[in-house]
């Protein structure tokens, strides 16, 4: 009898170990691990730490280092991480938008190509053809989604819209005439934070799809559309005039810090990103309604946050699992709902979202998907950036003329405009 019963332990200790080997491989990992992101706001920074909880519940071993870099859209950390990769000394992993973007970190020269990685962990399945073609660059994968952003949305005061029997405007004519009644009641119709230099460039981004629709604004990118077009010079006066609506301290605000209008019940409209939700969500506020900008009814401005991983990494196995949390269901389940976007999968939980993320998804399903420049998926990185300083130029210009003269130059400069 002992010895069956000697037996049966045994087979039942190598049943337990057979149950568990993710946990003990996890367990076993040890040191550091860098991730590089200019997540500092609320709402990402909370969905950021999502994420590290997931990961650390896999790896409790492993330090985590948050490298962050303030300022929207990575203004100040693309400059830094570029410093670092030429240098020698990379981050273990660090944040580029999906797209164009990673062109400017010379991913054959700096960047591990992850193709094995989206085959042994199954993304191609999960992921939607669209962004799969969007990560693929010179025919390979070189970083992880972790998440969609819309960018064309317009947040409103359900307060103050109430208060002064207002309805979100559908066309520009609405816009402005909803405008003139809130300017007529002492309200900000039109918050802006443009303090860092991409923002006005990001709202252009709606205006312009509300004057050209999605394919005339996927011709801007690809050089179809010449930025002579007349509709762009309609485009153009048209955010001249969005912008005689505004706070008159937006030079000084990034775009959170403009929100607080809504929040205070000072502002009504913002056009932002829905990492707006998150943000929200971060400051408790719950009295903010949605809607398409003037135009932009079934068209969704896409972009999609990822990681990529340098050559050189020092911690690359520690990495390597933060890629595949990164990628993972439960990684974006953990990351999404308080970052304020959906996930890059197909198969997250929409019950863990809340009533804008549900309807995101919805529309990223059926509207027509057309890319960002400023974040990345549009273009490569420095006809963004010249895109970014005309147009912040423009907010204290107001040169329609030279403007729209820059913007195709700086088309033909990045070999995109060919007249």
């Amino acid at each position: 009898m002992l010895r069956y019963m000697r037996w049966f332990i045994v087979l039942s200790l190598l049943l337990i170990l057979r149950m568990i080997p993710t946990g003990r491989a996890g367990a076993a990992a040890s040191g550091k691990l860098e991730i590089f992101s200019w997540w500092t706001a609320g709402g990402e920074a909370e969905g950021l730490a999502g994420m590290f909880s997931a990961y650390k519940r896999l790896y409790p071993g492993v330090e985590i280092l948050n490298a962050t870099v303030a300022g929207g859209a990575g203004t100040n950390a693309k400059a830094v991480l570029a410093t670092r990769l030429t240098g020698g000394d990379p981050p273990d992993s660090f944040q580029v938008h999906a797209g164009l973007e990673v062109q400017k970190y010379e991913p054959a020269r700096f960047l591990e190509p992850l193709d094995e990685l989206f085959k042994s962990e199954g993304w191609e399945k999960v992921l939607p053809s669209g962004l799969l073609t969007l990560l693929r660059y010179q025919g390979r994968f070189w970083s992880v989604p972790v998440n969609i952003h819309r960018a064309n949305v317009m947040w409103y005061s359900k307060k103050v819209f109430a208060a002064n029997n207002l309805t979100p405007p559908k066309t520009f004519a609405e816009f402005f005439s909803v405008a003139e009644a809130l300017k007529a009641k002492g309200i900000v119709p039109f918050v802006l934070g443009d303090k860092e230099g991409w923002e006005a460039a990001h709202v252009f981004e709606a205006v312009l799809i509300g004057t050209l629709g999605a394919e005339g604004y996927r011709g801007l990118w690809t050089g179809k559309t010449l930025w002579t077009d007349a509709r762009v010079t309609q485009a153009l006066n048209t955010f001249k005039r969005m912008l005689t609506y505004t706070n008159t301290d937006h030079a000084a605000l990034v775009w959170s810090e403009a929100g607080q209008y809504l929040i205070d019940g000072k502002g009504a409209m913002q056009i932002m990103g829905d990492w707006q939700d998150g943000w929200f969500q971060s400051k408790k506020y719950a009295d903010y309604g949605w809607a398409p900008p003037p135009g932009n009814a079934g068209i969704f401005d896409a972009l999609s946050d990822s990681f990529a991983m340098p050559k050189g990494a020092k911690n690359r196995q520690n990495a390597l699992n933060w890629l595949k949390v990164s990628g993972s269901k439960a990684g974006q389940e953990a990351f999404n709902p308080k970052k304020g976007s959906i996930c890059a999968r197909t198969d997250c939980n929409q019950a863990l979202f809340n009533a804008y993320l549900q309807s995101a998804a919805r529309d990223w399903q059926k509207d027509a998907l057309v890319p960002s420049p400023v974040h990345g998926a549009a273009v490569i990185e420095s006809w963004t950036t010249k895109y970014n300083n005309i147009m912040a130029l423009f907010v204290t210009s107001g040169d329609v003329a030279k403007t729209q003269a820059a913007l195709q130059a700086a088309c033909k400069d990045a070999g995109v405009c060919k007249q």
